[in-house]
């Protein structure tokens, strides 16, 4: 369902908007700029997706490991 909305904005920022994106997609525009903002993302199909990313998973295995090393190593128990 779409809802109409009216906003308010300066002259500048009005005639920028019919001048750079045009007439017919300005709600398009604004909107696919505020959704992210607004409207919450499912985030498990966020982490199913980031998780079949095999080169981001190994990044972050190799990243997690090597803080483990260094807490271990530096860690409030290593030699003084």
């Amino acid at each position: 369902m779409k809802r109409k909305l009216t906003i308010t904005v300066s002259e500048a920022v009005y005639e920028g908007l019919h001048r750079m994106i045009g007439r017919r997609r300005i709600s398009q525009f604004i909107e696919k700029l505020a959704r992210p903002h607004v409207v919450p993302q499912d985030i498990e199909a966020s982490y199913r997706d980031m998780a079949a990313d095999q080169v981001r998973e190994q990044e972050a295995l190799e990243w997690s490991e090597g803080v483990i090393a260094d807490s271990v190593v530096t860690g409030p128990h290593a030699a003084r």
